[in-house]
């Protein structure tokens, strides 16, 4: 019995110093990230939002993939895009400093997609080129399905369309768990998450290298913070059952919409969902880059920046 008390002390200690280590490396962290743009009331909260280049330019619209924030699509194209377009950067739902009004229900792509359709709409955007990374591909085919005539092209980026073999690794089950969920959030899983940043973004960005300082200067750690690391996985967990029931719909989309992907990329897999798509899309085009991952944003901007300008000359109604 003493051995017990003994061990369940020990635990609540130290259960308690990693609260308190979580607690001081979330000021810190966001200390050193404040909000870079400004915030935008949507129903029951608010979204965070970067805009830059011309207002009177055509508008594009950013959408980060999981486990990240705009700074990440800013850091890889926004500077790129500034120079000719109205480049809109959102922090999606429950990421960045962007509120997560709904709770749980805001992991849907589809709730997603109707908060940031409202802050837009909120902004004077009445029609965007929409780009999705990653799991935003689900995000935005939702967006283009619910607001066909707000999208004047779709821009799919190494997109999640399609239910894929296999989970969305051991600790976001966890994290979703009550009670156990918000416990392992607010103590080990931020220094656990510390451990883990560098490899990730080492094997996110293969066979490539990760730009100088991709981390810091993309604000990774605020990922970190345990609201947010909920609702990353979240999103996660919720994503395959979405796609599943959405998949069918794609053949609705009537707005012209351009896939990249890399033939390398083995995070989303290029035949289970880029291809899939592509090949029931009334008006899709598919690029395929050789030699190329997961990150085709940074690796390929270029080609990024030619497909929206293509899109946009096909938009008929600008």
């Amino acid at each position: 019995m003493r051995v017990i008390l003994i061990v369940f002390l020990a635990t609540v200690l130290l259960l308690g110093g990693l609260g308190v280590y979580t607690a001081f490396c979330v000021r810190s962290i966001e200390q050193a990230h404040p909000p870079a743009g400004r915030f935008v009331e949507v129903s029951g909260g608010r979204l965070h939002l970067v805009e830059l280049g011309p207002a009177t330019a055509a508008p594009v619209v950013l959408l980060h993939g999981a486990s990240g924030n705009l700074e990440d699509m800013r850091l890889a194209l926004g500077a790129r895009l500034a120079a000719r377009h109205r480049v809109i950067l959102v922090d999606r739902p429950g990421h960045g400093w962007s509120g997560r009004p709904g709770g749980s229900a805001d992991a849907s792509p589809a709730r997603q997609a109707a908060l940031i359709h409202e802050a837009l709409q909120r902004i004077g955007i009445r029609r965007a080129v929409i780009v999705g990374h990653s799991w935003s591909g689900a995000l935005a085919t939702a967006y283009a399905l619910a607001y066909p005539d707000a999208v004047s092209g779709l821009l799919l980026l190494a997109p999640v369309t399609h239910p894929w073999q296999g989970g969305v690794g051991w600790y976001n089950p966890i994290l979703t768990t009550p009670v156990i969920g918000p416990l392992f959030a607010r103590t080990l899983a931020l220094p656990i998450g510390k451990l883990m940043t560098g490899p990730v973004v080492t094997s996110v960005f293969a066979p490539h290298k990760p730009p100088q300082g991709y981390a810091e200067r993309t604000a990774l750690e605020l990922v970190l913070r345990p609201a947010e690391m909920i609702a990353n996985a979240e999103d996660l967990m919720q994503l395959k059952a979405f796609v599943r029931a959405q998949a069918p719909s794609y053949d609705t989309i009537a707005t012209p919409v351009t896939i990249i992907t890399g033939d390398l990329d083995y995070v989303v897999s290029l035949q289970v969902h880029a291809e899939a798509i592509a090949g029931v899309l009334p008006r899709g085009r598919l690029i395929v880059l050789p030699g190329v991952g997961h990150m085709v944003h940074h690796v390929a901007a270029d080609t990024v920046a030619d497909a929206i300008a293509g899109l946009l000359k096909q938009d008929t109604k600008r």
